[in-house]
């Protein structure tokens, strides 16, 4: 059977108090509406239809190329957002209608509603809770099937009473759900068309509408401040490290870890308290984390240790030993069998096989060759205020402490730059280059010095 959904993603969310859309607020690493729409295709969704308005570019773009799109303005209430996916209006099957700002809703959740809706023309996702809060809750009738959904606030208190409440989840039989929009009316204190509506007019042609719970109440989080926010980004958060640990990634702290949606860990990894890994970092096997690091569209390869570093766009091979203190930006590839830190950085860099940067450099616009090592304190100087210019160092040279290389330069196999140097010329192949002054000591200096400072 042919199945679709529609994704009502119009509004502003004013109580985030943003001038983003709501739903483009991220949890997980990734807009919240993103979360959903994978969540649909993966229940099944052949089309999926998106309803916006507010920050219509900005949703546009976001969702560039992943589903169509419906436009709704004014926004006019649920029904009204529905009516606006019009090229859906001639599907058969079935239609799910979900909303943008709850990205907890699992994929074997809508997948469930899918196939309840088989032997029923609308089903109604609910929760069962304890508590008494401000939901609508649903009423059954004798057979078990919903009667009505009544709004908490004209419920009476035997009704409030009512653990079952509604999510405002739907699936419908397409054919039946376009053809009793056109019954649904404003006649409201808001002047707006609700979908909730549609379970009595259901009724009154005799159709059957069905309840089915969730089975995780916290599922049906719904985002709509910045506190929510952070309780679906905490839930979806666990929901990611469970799934890494039962796939062989050991979590010292899973509540002081996070990974992103789009991140991807070989097994044997173990990943330290307080590592924030995000966007699309790929870890291989057996990787340590250690503490505070920062993982950005990073790619680790196997049998690294990776401590106390920031890693954006760029990628360490394996078996290297990183940090403490390394920041690894701008498609900097650091090859096998490296050691690098503490206090380095690197800025699209090619970092050559075996090689050493063991303290307090930088290395900027950089190819480095293999068993090359650094002392501390260099510097490629790449940039003179307008441009940027490349350095290149060939296998097995030897960069004493405190030089500088001041780029275009290149420094080649087996060559030596004397510590304190500045290196402004090539070196050549086994060349040795000293470019400082000679020490002179001045006696008694010190002392007529010294002492003209104390009168």
């Amino acid at each position: 059977m042919n199945k679709t959904a529609i994704i009502l993603a119009a509004g502003k969310g004013t109580r985030m108090v943003s001038e983003k859309p709501k739903t483009l607020h991220r949890v997980a690493g990734r807009p919240m509406v993103l979360h959903v729409l994978d969540a649909v295709k993966q229940a099944g969704a052949s089309r999926v239809v998106t309803v916006i308005g507010y920050g219509r570019e900005m949703m546009e773009q976001a969702l560039k190329d992943q589903c169509e799109l419906a436009i709704q303005e004014p926004q006019l209430g649920t029904a009204h957002a529905v009516m606006c996916a019009k090229q859906l209006e001639n599907e058969s099957g079935y239609t799910l209608v979900c909303y943008g700002d709850a990205p907890c809703i699992t994929v074997e959740t809508y997948k469930m509603m899918y196939e309840q809706i088989a032997d029923a023309d609308m089903v109604v996702l609910t929760a069962r809770v304890a508590e008494h809060n401000h939901f609508g809750r649903i009423i059954r009738n004798r057979n078990g099937h919903v009667d009505a959904i009544v709004e908490y606030k004209d419920c009476d208190e035997n009704q409030k009473q009512i653990e079952e409440i509604n999510t405002g989840i739907y699936v419908f039989k397409t054919e039946l759900l376009f053809a009793h929009l056109k019954e649904v009316n404003d006649y409201n204190a808001q002047r707006e068309y609700y979908l909730t509506d549609l379970v009595k007019i259901f009724n009154q042609h005799g159709l059957t509408v069905k309840a089915v719970s969730l089975s995780d109440n916290r599922e049906m989080i719904g985002v709509n401040d910045r506190v929510d926010l952070a309780k679906a980004n905490a839930f979806l958060n666990q929901k990611i490290c469970e799934k890494w640990m039962r796939k062989g990634v050991t979590i010292i702290d899973p509540t002081s870890t996070y990974i992103g949606y789009d991140v991807t860990i070989g097994e044997d990894t173990t990943l330290y308290p307080n590592s924030f890994i995000t966007g699309n970092t790929t870890i291989g096997k057996k990787n340590t984390i250690m503490m505070n690091c920062y993982l950005e569209n990073a790619t680790i390869g196997d049998g690294n240790t990776i401590d106390n570093a920031r890693i954006i766009d760029s990628e360490v091979k394996n078996n290297c030993k990183i940090g403490p203190f390394v920041h690894l930006r701008n498609e900097t590839i650091v090859e096998d069998c490296n050691r690098v830190g503490n206090f380095v950085e690197f800025k699209n860099t090619h970092f050559g096989y075996d090689s050493r940067c063991a303290h307090l450099t930088y290395l900027g616009d950089a190819t480095i060759g293999s068993k090359v090592n650094f002392g501390c304190g260099v510097v490629t100087v790449n940039y003179d205020g307008k441009n940027k210019f490349h350095t290149q160092v060939e296998d097995g040279a030897f960069i004493g402490s405190n030089v500088n290389l001041i780029a275009p330069v290149h420094v080649g196999k087996k060559a030596v730059c004397a510590a304190g140097s500045t290196i402004t010329d090539d070196v050549a192949d086994g060349e040795m280059a000293i470019a400082r002054d000679r020490q002179t000591n001045k006696p008694g200096y010190g002392y007529t010095y010294l002492n003209k400072e104390k009168q």
